[in-house]
């Protein structure tokens, strides 16, 4: 017997008005995604012309056929971009415009009918599939008038509310109506947020593309280690910076094997994406188009247009990382005695409050203001001296800051000190860098999960005065 959800502020399960049924998938599948967020920093603007050159049709990455109720999810055709005309410019958006990306990692033992070049191998391999559990699930906002990319991470066990399944986890929506019934459910989710487009992506084109690309470099902040031969899966990643090619990358992002699991892994998967975004879109990108189309032709479905996508790309190249925010979906880990399986259990106030702050509903409540005893503040020492984040904590707690503790040390060495407005809320973790005095705000959820302002105090702590 299911309990009621633990949050004392829940959304009813049921939408107020009644939604048409879409039709089952042709195959039903689970699997384990790896990563989203690519889109931006995944491929250079020459893509467009490389594309028309491989296809005339406007959506080449199309490899769903969408019916005309499940294409009527997502904005009208034209509506999100303008194309110059008779100018000679590159298409440019007209107004915000949010992304639904999705990846699946779909083996052999998910589908009845696997190809014959997988089959006998004696393990589950992967088979390339959209079809599937949607165990990453990422969406994007692009908005041409704040320039700013808003990036929310939806945890896959989010105990939502599926169109004709009523409540389950919402990586379970694509598995039985594709993108499109995924989308309504993320809407409803979200308070109604206008889903425009969705990018599938499975795990063969997340390893291949990153190899396309060149690799990403970043820090891996714990050894990371796993083994299971039943899929052929081997994580052996060491602590440390390191250039991470399409394989490693992978087993940088599938670890899950850790005090929070999921969880765990979607803040890695911000680092990554944030990494990948900064490093990705270079003038050597061009010089691999050839590679990388051939790479997302086969391993990206999408019902963006190749004007659209363009667009987006031209955005992002433009779009520095102050003005870019990684958010996570609030909400809390379910209690084992209160449901049979595990869920993360979205606070519906909060995403109310995020969905009008981030995604523009319309409806909803801003921001409070918060006194400075009420913002929970955990402390990581980042810079290698022994006492530096009980220094600065004592200094906050002196300026009023009485919420704030201290959380051990980050293993990367950090040059400027990172002040991560964990919870999505900018104006506390900018009220601190004024107070302190230095330091850079990362809107982010790569931070001590329950804080509200995660500091990660860096050597640029050595040329302040005394607090």
């Amino acid at each position: 017997m299911v309990k009621p959800p633990q949050s004392s502020s829940h959304r009813p399960p049921h939408p107020s008005r009644p939604k048409a049924k879409v039709p089952r998938r042709r195959r039903v599948a689970r699997g384990l995604l790896i990563t989203a967020g690519l889109l931006g920093a995944s491929i250079a603007s020459a893509t467009v012309g490389a594309l028309l050159a491989f296809s005339l049709s406007s959506t080449p990455l199309l490899q769903t056929e969408l019916t005309a109720e499940e294409s009527a999810v997502f904005a009208a055709e034209g509506d999100l971009i303008d194309t110059g005309g008779l100018r000679i410019s590159l298409p440019r958006l007209t107004r915000p415009v949010n992304i639904l990306v999705l990846g699946t990692k779909v083996l052999t033992t998910d589908v009845d009918n696997a190809p014959a070049e997988v089959q006998g191998l004696g393990y589950h391999a992967l088979v390339n599939s959209f079809d599937g559990l949607t165990d990453t699930m990422v969406l994007m906002r692009f908005d041409p008038f704040t320039k700013q990319l808003s990036v929310l991470s939806v945890p896959r066990d989010t105990r939502a509310y599926v169109d004709g399944y009523g409540l389950t986890k919402i990586n379970e929506a694509n598995v039985y109506g594709g993108p499109a019934l995924t989308a309504q459910s993320v809407s409803e989710l979200l308070n109604g947020v206008q889903i425009d487009r969705y990018v599938r992506i499975n795990v063969q084109g997340v390893e291949k593309l990153i190899d396309a690309l060149g690799g990403v470099s970043l820090y891996v902040p714990q050894d990371m280690r796993y083994q299971d031969d039943s899929q052929h899966l081997y994580i052996n990643l060491k602590e440390g910076e390191q250039h991470l090619d399409g394989n490693k990358s992978l087993q940088f992002l599938r670890f899950r094997y850790d005090s929070f699991g999921d969880i765990g892994r979607i803040q890695r998967q911000q680092t990554f994406m944030r990494a990948l975004t900064e490093q990705a879109l270079t003038p050597r990108t061009v010089g691999r188009l050839p590679k990388i189309v051939s790479v997302i032709r086969e391993n990206l479905d999408t019902n963006l247009s190749v004007e659209e996508l363009s667009a987006l790309v031209g955005f992002a190249r433009k779009t520095d990382r102050a003005n870019v925010q990684m958010l996570m979906l609030p909400g809390d880990f379910s209690d084992p005695d209160s449901y049979e399986a595990s869920y993360w259990l979205p606070n519906y106030n909060e995403i109310d409050t995020l969905a009008y702050q981030y995604f523009d509903t319309g409806s909803g409540t801003g921001l409070e203001t918060v006194t400075p005893s009420g913002i929970n503040i955990a402390v990581q020492n980042s810079n290698g001296e022994e006492g530096a984040g009980e220094t600065l904590a004592n200094a906050l707690y002196d300026r009023g800051y009485t919420n704030v503790y201290v959380d051990g040390d980050w293993p990367e060495v950090l040059a400027t000190t990172r002040i991560i407005a964990q919870r999505g809320n900018r104006q506390e973790a900018e009220a601190i860098q004024q107070s302190l005095g230095f330091g850079e705000v990362w809107v982010e959820s790569t931070g001590t999960l329950m804080s509200d302002v995660t500091i990660r105090l860096g050597t640029d702590w050595f040329q302040q005065a005394q607090l």
